[in-house]
């Protein structure tokens, strides 16, 4: 029996000039694969480790973890930066100084074609009138929407309070068929009895035109 040493030789060189990504499920040169994060072994292909990223990134995930299920280790935008777009690094950067910042401190502009993400650090001064270095747009920085100016903080969250609970009562009359008086718009409802109701103005029949 005869052994081809030449060939057998070929071989191993080539397997260890390659590696197997765990991913993609393809052997790829050595040159094309890298590990996922700095303080563990797990060795994924470039191609693979960028659309972990991109994919987790989309997800609105900063804390990106290595691919490998079990591993608790996770990896960093410096040392990623070879493999990854500067948009994708970017929002990258961006999440995880978000992620930083204490949730009681973190709001948004409330301008809904702004949104930008804005930080309460007024070491207890009580600020109102505020603008928006995204829009710059005033809002009022207590109550979170634009700015009112004709209002006071208090009248406004009395004013909030009183439209939502207007807009419950209306929809639960409309869930119940309520019919409400067209003379003192109480909300009533024929529970049993003649369809007649007495009003503090009026006596009027539940079914009319006149109710509303």
């Amino acid at each position: 029996m005869s052994i081809d040493v030449n060939a057998s030789v070929g071989e191993d060189q080539c397997s260890s000039e390659m590696s197997f990504c765990e991913i993609c499920m393809e052997a790829k040169a050595k040159s094309e694969t890298r590990n996922s994060t700095s303080k563990c072994s797990h060795i994924y292909c470039s191609e693979c480790i960028t659309k972990h990223i991109e994919a987790k990134i989309q997800e609105n995930i900063s804390m990106i973890p290595c691919p490998e299920t079990n591993c608790k280790e996770t990896l960093e935008p410096h040392s990623c930066r070879d493999i990854i777009s500067s948009q994708v690094l970017d929002r990258w950067d961006n999440a995880l100084c978000e992620s930083s910042v204490l949730t009681s401190q973190k709001f948004y502009c409330p301008f809904k074609d702004c949104s930008g993400m804005l930080v309460n650090d007024d070491d207890g001064v009580i600020v109102r009138s505020s603008e928006c270095p995204y829009c710059n747009r005033l809002f009022c920085a207590q109550c979170k929407v634009p700015w009112h100016s004709e209002l006071t903080c208090d009248d406004f969250q009395e004013i909030k309070r009183g439209l939502n609970e207007d807009m419950l009562l209306i929809n639960l009359a409309k869930d119940r068929e309520w019919m409400r008086c067209p003379s003192c718009r109480f909300y009533v409802e024929k529970v049993e009895g003649c369809p007649h109701i007495t009003c503090r103005y009026v006596t009027i029949i539940i079914g009319s035109d006149e109710l509303v």
